[in-house]
C-alpha cells in the first residue's frame, strides 16, 4: 500500500499529474484497504500466565467449601521440558498405572511444542459450571 503511495506521489512530484488527481487516487487506495479489527490494531494481548480453577460447593450439613487453585502455566511447560529427560522405560510403567486409574494419557507423546499450541488455545478457555449446590469455574489469567 506504501509503495503505491509513494507512485502517486512520485507522478505529483514530477508533475504527470495533477493535486487533485494524486488525493482522488490516494482516496481510492484508502478505499480499497480493508479496515483492521479493533483487536489487532490495538497492542496484543498479553499471554495468559496461570490456570485457574475456582469451586464453590455446598457441602449439604457440612456448610460450603470453596477450592481455588491457580497453576502458573510456566510449571506446566517445565513439567513437559521434564518429562522428556524421563527414561522411555519408565514412562511406559507410568502410563499403565495412569491407564489402570482410569486416565488414558501416554506421556511419550507429550512434546513441548503441543503444550505451547495447547497455551495459546487455553487463552480463550472459560468454562463456568452452575449446579444447584455447587460452581466451577476454569479459566486462564
Amino acid at each position: 500500500m506504501n509503495e503505491q503511495r509513494n507512485q502517486i506521489l512520485q507522478m505529483l512530484a514530477e508533475g504527470k499529474i495533477t493535486a487533485s488527481e494524486a488525493e482522488r487516487l490516494i482516496d481510492a487506495l484508502e478505499q480499497q484497504r480493508p479496515e483492521l479489527p479493533p483487536t489487532v490494531a490495538s497492542s496484543p494481548k498479553a499471554r495468559p500466565k496461570y490456570l485457574r480453577v475456582v469451586v464453590n460447593a455446598n457441602d449439604g450439613e457440612d456448610g460450603t467449601s470453596r477450592i481455588n487453585i491457580r497453576v502458573p502455566l510456566q510449571l506446566l511447560r517445565a513439567g513437559v521440558r521434564l518429562a522428556s529427560l524421563v527414561p522411555p522405560q519408565a514412562l511406559a510403567k507410568v502410563n499403565a498405572e495412569l491407564s489402570k486409574s482410569g486416565v488414558p494419557v501416554d506421556l511419550t507423546d507429550l512434546k513441548p511444542q503441543h503444550l505451547e499450541d495447547l497455551v495459546d488455545q487455553l487463552d480463550e478457555i472459560s468454562v463456568d459450571v452452575d449446579d444447584t449446590e455447587s460452581k466451577v469455574q476454569i479459566f486462564c489469567e
